[in-house]
Formats: C-alpha cells, structure tokens, sequence
C-alpha cells in the first residue's frame, strides 16, 4: 500500500513538473521572445520580407532566389546570384550546401561546366570567372554576390536594357555593402536590391 502511495506521489510531481516546464519554456518563453523580436525587430522577426511600389512580397532579403524564365534558364536582362545546392535552388526549407570536397571529381566538373557558361553568357574569359559564380553558399541560400561577379555581368544587362554601362556600374556600386572597419567579410552585393532598383530605373 505505501508502495503504490510513493507511486502515485512521484507520478503527480512528474506530472507537475511537466506541466509547469511546458507551460514555462513553451509558451511564456516563447510568448516573450515572439513580443520581444516584434518589438525591436520586426522586420527581421516577420521574414525581412521586400515589397514592390504596390505591397507585394518579391522576396526577402535574407534569402537569395534565382531570375530565370520559364524554361528555367537565367534571363539575361538580369544579375545573376550564385549556384544553389538548396533543393531545386535557393529552397527555404532546404538550406544546406552540395557537402562536396573540394577534390570531388563531381565538384570540379560543375564547377568546370558552370565557368564555360558563365564566361560565355557574360563574354568574358573563363579565368575572370570569380569563385562565387560557380559554388554554391554553405546554406544555400546566400543572396549576396561578390562584386567581381556583379561587375562581369555589367555589359550584358546594359545590351539587354539598352543602358549606359556607367549607370549600371554605379547602380552596383549604391548596392554593395562594404564591411565597417573591414571587419565581418569582404564587400558583397544584394542580387534582389540590385535588381528591384534595376527595374526601377526602367521605370
């Protein structure tokens, strides 16, 4: 009988504890940290979601995403970002990097295939090809580039829009981020940014 009084006690106080850790670490902590964040940062909290002149969602700026057609090709008429290894591409809930060695014969031959039909799209030779252009980000979902790469892309965009060359390079220029003190990372420019500002001056 004392037994199953001890029983029954400790099963209660089990019971208790998991309710109170559930109650505490589920939902006030996170009741807080959720207020918390739409306090002090809510556009970063709500997704740092980018809108157009009429309130749409074009995308976010903490995630890249590619500009291709239909035919799932990249469209000359705009900057490119990098290669993605998240699902299909730049896929939210599939954040992750290709988590091939650098002496994947695998690896090495996108790599190689990816520099031949960079240079030819932009006409450039394959040796000013920077490394951003043809590997993939850890998590895939990078949505900088380097501005060597934006800068190799230059001339094509201005054919295709019928722009001046110095007002795409200053465009890039206003859209590259530069790292203060030179701490954090080297310069790296926003392909989304870029090009919303892009369409903007067509405008």
């Amino acid at each position: 009988m004392s037994s199953t009084r001890t029983t029954v006690r400790t099963l209660w106080v089990s019971v208790r504890a998991v309710a109170v850790l559930t109650i505490t670490t589920g939902v006030l902590y996170t009741l807080a940290i959720t207020g918390i964040g739409q306090l002090a940062l809510p556009a970063q909290a709500n997704g740092s979601l980018l809108r157009d002149d009429e309130g749409r969602v074009i995308g976010s700026s903490s995630i890249g995403q590619p500009f291709t057609g239909a035919d799932g090709e990249p469209l000359p008429a705009y900057f490119q970002p990098r290669p993605s290894a998240a699902g299909d591409g730049y896929d939210g809930g599939l954040s992750s990097g290709s988590n091939l060695g650098p002496e994947s014969p695998e690896l090495i031959a996108a790599v190689e295939e990816r520099r031949a039909e960079v240079a030819e799209r932009n006409g450039v030779a394959e040796e000013d090809v920077p490394a951003d252009a043809v590997t993939a980000s850890a998590s895939g979902l990078d949505p900088h580039i380097s501005p060597a790469y934006a800068a190799i892309q230059v001339e094509r965009v201005a054919v295709e829009r019928g722009l001046d060359p110095a007002v795409l390079q200053a465009l890039v220029a206003a859209h590259t981020t530069t790292p203060v003190a030179g701490i954090g990372g080297a310069p790296v420019v926003h392909v989304l940014e870029l090009n919303v500002a892009l369409d903007g001056l067509d405008g």
